[in-house]
């Protein structure tokens, strides 16, 4: 969501996608907020014979979001599968051009319910009396209003053109790039994403970078000087090839941007370290094999602190994104699972986790009596997911900084 944050690029207001591991300020924020549930239907609508009316369609609607005053496009497909089940994918027309297939889709007495399980989405909405609109609520985590009307050829939306991925045989380098210090005064988490060809990166600083180009968690790096953990920069550089490039691709350039513009040399090592090793529990995992494409980039982003959508990711890439926005040490992933899962995880954080978002407005919550509150991390991993997560001592890689600069602002 590139953690880049986010769900296919369905990221919030301020556009964090690659599951931007690194995106603690609320993934798909694209829903938030509490607002009144939608105004009751008339007697003539509930009355009306909807469940008789085809449902197929092409259906169109506007979502305000409170919390970002902002008004999203929302766009549903629906058709029928050849055993008579509804399909139903999703589109936000103004944040990406790649739908969500919904998991669970039905259309029984008139209304249309349908759920997006990795994404932590619900809709549900009732069909007017002439078939020609659905009224209805959109829930991710709170409700929010959200009408559609079916579309004809004459009134459909444009849909936006999906991006081509970069070549498979690409290196690719930013043809043009800027560093400047991050504003003091931004607060609201810090993240990679992509903002059309340009890639953005908000509040992270050399540990973050480097975590993100390598793979490394910041007890990995050896020697580095303080200033890593704490001088924050916003990144912004254009590829030198065309395409969208993988997650392969887009760390390779900011493995050649760390060597150009920060100088930044070191050697490999091997050293014991403290680690959280995740494995499969004993009842076997729980987890959803992906609903995206095979081009579709991972999502990795978070509601709030606790609260995380996985999109279209390995859990190699999940312990890799665990081990750079969450923990406070390496994980590492002995599942031998190879697929890609989409799923949500909901647990309470303690003061181990998040240390790398403090200092940019995360805050993790003091300890709870509350018995409805999610469990800890590692009750929820076995609980949700039907994984484990211990902490143990193993042999692991580390880089030795040999040489490193502070890029000038440009």
């Amino acid at each position: 969501m590139k953690t880049l944050c986010g769900l296919n690029r369905l990221v919030a207001e301020q556009k964090r996608w690659l599951g931007a591991a690194l995106c603690a300020a609320l993934f798909a924020s694209w829903i938030f907020g509490a607002v009144p549930a939608p105004q009751a239907q008339s007697n003539a609508q509930a009355a009306a014979p909807a469940a008789a009316q085809d449902i197929a369609g092409t259906w169109q609607g506007t979502l305000h979001v409170p919390a970002a005053n902002r008004d999203l496009r929302i766009v549903n497909k629906i058709t029928k599968n050849a055993d008579g089940t509804l399909k139903v994918v999703f589109y936000s027309i103004d944040q990406s051009p790649r739908g969500l297939a919904a998991t669970k889709a039905t259309f029984e007495n008139g209304t249309l319910k349908y759920s997006i399980d990795g994404a932590n989405v619900a809709y549900e909405g009732k069909m007017s009396a002439d078939g020609k609109a659905l009224t209805g609520s959109f829930t991710q985590g709170d409700s929010i209003p959200l009408n559609f009307e079916r579309a004809t050829p004459d009134t459909e939306w444009p849909m936006p053109e999906p991006i081509k991925p970069m070549a498979a045989d690409a290196n690719p380098a930013f043809e043009v790039a800027t560093i400047k210090p991050s504003d003091p005064n931004r607060r609201g988490g810090k993240g990679f994403t992509f903002q059309g060809r340009h890639f953005v990166t908000f509040n992270t600083n050399m540990n973050d970078l480097i975590a993100f180009a390598y793979g490394l968690h910041p007890k990995q790096i050896v020697g580095a000087p303080d200033w890593f953990g704490t001088e924050l920069f916003d990144i912004d550089g254009v590829p030198d090839a065309e395409g969208q490039p993988s997650m392969k691709q887009t760390a390779t350039m900011v493995q050649k941007l760390l060597a150009d513009r920060f100088k930044l040399q070191f050697h490999h090592d091997k050293r014991e370290l403290a680690v959280y090793v995740i494995t499969v529990a004993s009842g076997g995992p729980k987890l959803t094999k992906t609903s995206a494409g095979p081009n579709d980039l991972p999502g990795f982003g978070f509601r709030a602190l606790g609260d995380l959508t996985v999109r279209n990711m390995t859990m190699a890439g999940f312990a890799t994104w665990m081990q750079n926005g969450v923990m406070d040490r390496p994980v590492v992933d002995q599942t031998g699972l190879t697929d890609r899962y989409d799923f949500h995880l909901l647990w309470t954080p303690d003061e181990s986790q998040f240390a790398q978002f403090r200092g940019v407005g995360a805050v993790v919550p003091p300890p709870t009596d509350d018995a409805k509150a999610p469990p800890s991390l590692y009750t929820a991993i076995q609980e949700q997911l039907g994984l484990k997560m211990e902490a143990t001592k193993a042999p692991d890689d580390v880089i030795v900084i040999d040489h490193v600069e502070k890029p000038s602002p440009n």
